[in-house]
């Protein structure tokens, strides 16, 4: 009961996410502001945000629907660590994997941009409700292709299991090196992983210049806090979930510990070159991407997977 507790709470649970998904938040900053032309913030900037904003006062709106509206955030919050537990467990302990724990880490994705929606839609503001309204297409545009994505790896082993893949590639390598379909499923995972994380070019649900903060506009203190750190952690989550499926999982083995941190740095800064390269799009485009581009060639990828190719 004890070691559940601690997993949960400090390793690999809420306080290790939390801090490395800082961190990846200020090398996000960082290496914005370089591309910028500017110095960009000290690395421990996002730890002042933080913990300055839990100081500040808690407002809630007189049309709000103050229960959704304050639970919205820690729904998140829990899921992203459910997310990073689980996925950091079955790394380091694959023979502890239990079936469909797969579809459990994409349903529990979901409780990010869920919490979202819920706090938006329960503000009382209109800007708040456009913005969740946009939150919600995103989701049901990028699921679809993000779930093939995801599953096309797995029809190689004829497996559901986060541990058997994890096995797999340490005994044959990466599967995005030895398959031309796990290539194409990576490709559509990290799009669809960019949407998850709302990061340009579909950054649409809070889109600053047109709605403000969207859905996190009437939001304050703790709250947004606890919003703006479930986001930090999971430009530290979703990254680490592409590598356990298609990178060869993370190993703490000698230098494997090395190589495993240049994975993840290496697609940490991909994002944010994408990020800072790209335009918004308007969610009728984004839905249009998804759903005419991205599934078919999810499709593809999965068929090619069931030919073995």
């Amino acid at each position: 009961m004890l070691a559940n507790i601690f997993y949960f709470i400090v390793f690999p649970g809420f306080l290790f996410t939390a801090v490395i998904g800082l961190l990846a938040s200020w090398v996000d900053r960082k290496v914005t502001a370089r591309i910028q032309w500017r110095v960009g913030p000290p690395w421990y900037q996002n730890f002042v945000d933080f913990f300055k904003l839990l100081g500040k006062e808690t407002i809630v709106p007189k049309a709000a629907k103050k229960t959704g509206f304050l639970l919205a955030p820690l729904i998140g919050l829990i899921g992203v660590t459910l997310v990073s537990l689980i996925l950091w467990r079955m790394n380091l302990e694959p023979n502890i994997s239990f079936m469909g724990d797969v579809i459990v880490l994409i349903y529990l994705c979901m409780l990010p941009s869920l919490a979202i929606i819920i706090g938006g839609s329960a503000s009382g503001n209109p800007l708040a409700a456009l913005g969740a309204s946009r939150e919600m297409k995103l989701v049901l545009a990028d699921e679809l292709p993000f779930i093939i994505a995801i599953f096309t790896p797995l029809v190689r082993i004829a497996s559901i299991r986060i541990g058997s893949i994890v096995l797999y590639q340490q005994a044959n390598g990466m599967m995005l090196t030895h398959h031309l379909s796990s290539f194409i499923a990576f490709i559509v995972a990290f799009l669809c992983m960019q949407a998850k994380l709302t990061l340009a070019p579909f950054d649409i649900p809070e889109a600053e210049q047109e709605i403000m903060a969207g859905p996190f506009i009437e939001y304050s203190g703790p709250p947004l806090a606890i919003f703006k750190l479930t986001r930090s952690m999971m430009l530290f989550t979703m990254p680490v979930f592409l590598i356990t499926m298609f990178l060869g999982g993370l190993r703490f083995e000698g230098w494997s510990i090395l190589w495993s941190i240049v994975k993840y740095l290496l697609i940490l800064v991909l994002i944010i070159l994408v990020k800072n390269t790209n335009p918004r799009l308007r969610i009728d485009q984004s839905l249009r991407f998804f759903w005419l581009r991205l599934f078919p060639l999810a499709l593809i990828g999965f068929v090619l997977a069931l030919l073995g190719l």
